[in-house]
């Protein structure tokens, strides 16, 4: 009744144990069999969210005045950075995203040092390179710089050299503009500093600043913190430098990793915290869990009651749905929350509705007198343009959600669909791939004539 049927059923029972190995491992490795070296190394552990597990919410606010500009990729590097950072701390299940165009929400579900995470998003990174003339900071001075300034406001220091308003020096550039960082010995052996090279816009900022100003100070402040304030001797139009400073092997390593993760484009403060405790607790969830398995296994007789053999393949086909959506969900990392769940459940109908539609065109054709056959080739295509339709109208409604919740930090909603949408893709390969394949080996094998007791004709 299929063509290459053998090769079909070959490539679903890879595809189902190859599901079922990440669905029983929290990690998949591979080694090299002559020095036992990593070849490959993945994560696999299923990763709750914060509804499930609890942990801390973090909101997010760009520092700079509201008149001055954000663009969406100066937000979304800074939602990467933070997310490395984070990273870094070994919370690797938290959910960084940008929520309208000057907020960044962050989750970081099961997170027991709260401290440890603000400590580390609060540090900006933002390194400027500033123009002060002839006057050389000493190191670790404070400097207030002209970036993020709204100037129009800015008082303009005492023409007598007061300091009722403190000094507001021109910042060059920022960390931005830099492409690579190294760490290296500097001139003398003494100390360690930081070699850089920028990116071509930068490049051509650095050279000409450096070319109209030799013999001034150009200062690189971390975080309004001097670290360094080198004289410019010559321009330098390569786009390459080195940070100096009485930097140890630990301090040249510690900033060169904060600026290889990046120098936030923008300062973040933070608005809001809150530690969030589980919607459900652990009873609850088990009473869910319960419910769930008991609602499945009332639908998997329905199936098999009321369709008989089709049923049968139709719940063995939604098994291998669920292990393979599984196995999916762990290989890509999609966080596991209480609207995800609801998105799965909302596929799983899709699959099993995509079924019943085949199942009754099937009925249809044999009590129409088609030979089995037939029956079976009409049921698929004469069900396809339904089953199409209403899977497109899901995937379009999941993708309008899923922009909505990445706009708006939505992340119940963002959750939601993005579960649905992946749950809506393989539903369609268990309906038109695996159950197509069962039945018709169950055809080639049982070969029914009764149409009562295989089919409930």
């Amino acid at each position: 009744m299929i063509r290459n049927l053998t090769n079909r059923l070959i490539l679903i029972v890879v595809i189902v144990g190859l599901a079922l190995w990440v669905d029983l491992s929290n990690e998949i490795k591979f080694t090299n069999p002559r020095d036992s070296s990593t070849l490959f190394q993945l994560n696999t552990t299923a990763r709750l969210g914060l509804d499930l597990q609890g942990g801390l919410q973090v909101l997010l606010e760009a520092d700079l005045p509201e008149t001055t500009r954000i663009t969406a990729d100066e937000m979304e590097t800074a939602r990467s950075i933070v997310e490395n950072r984070t990273n870094a701390l070994g919370v690797s299940e938290n959910l960084i995203q940008v929520a309208g165009e000057r907020r960044i929400v962050g989750e970081f579900p099961g997170a027991a040092d709260a401290n440890a995470i603000l400590d580390i998003i609060q540090q900006t990174g933002l390194l400027e390179f500033v123009d002060t003339g002839d006057f050389q900071p000493q190191e670790g001075a404070i400097l207030q710089t002209d970036y993020g300034l709204d100037l129009a406001a800015t008082p303009t220091p005492p023409a007598d050299g007061g300091t009722e308003q403190p000094v507001v020096y021109h910042t060059v550039m920022t960390g931005k503009d830099i492409r690579s960082v190294a760490v290296a010995p500097d001139r003398l052996g003494t100390n360690y500093a930081i070699d850089f090279t920028l990116t071509p816009e930068g490049a051509k900022i650095f050279g000409d600043h450096t070319a109209a100003n030799v013999g001034k100070y150009l200062t690189i402040t971390l975080d309004k913190r001097v670290i360094s304030s080198p004289r410019i001797s010559t321009a330098i139009p390569d786009g390459a430098g080195q940070i100096t400073g009485s930097f140890t092997a630990e301090e040249a390593n510690a900033l060169a990793v904060q600026l290889k993760y990046g120098s936030l484009p923008i300062p973040l403060k933070v608005v809001e915290t809150r530690i969030i405790g589980p919607t459900l607790g652990a009873d609850s969830l088990q009473r869910s869990l319960i419910a769930g398995l008991i609602g499945f296994v009332i639908v998997l007789l329905f199936m098999g009651i009321y369709y008989r053999l089709p049923g049968i393949t139709a719940n063995l086909s939604i098994l291998m749905y669920a292990a393979i959506l599984f196995a999916v969900f762990k290989l890509i990392g999609v966080t596991m929350t209480l609207p995800g769940i609801a998105g799965i459940m909302l596929s799983t109908g899709s699959a099993l509705d995509a079924n019943i539609l085949v199942f009754e065109r099937f009925k249809e054709e044999l009590r129409a007198g088609r030979t089995m056959k037939q029956a079976f080739g009409q049921a698929w295509s004469r069900a396809w343009p339904s089953i199409r339709d209403s899977n497109i109208a899901a995937l379009i409604t999941a993708a309008i959600l899923f922009w909505f919740g990445s706009a708006f930090g939505a992340t119940i909603v963002k959750g939601f669909s993005l579960t649905l949408a992946i749950g809506v893709v393989i539903s369609l390969f268990s309906s038109l791939f695996i159950t197509h394949s069962l039945l018709a080996l169950a055809l080639d094998v049982f070969k029914p004539k009764n149409l009562e007791r295989w089919f409930g004709i």
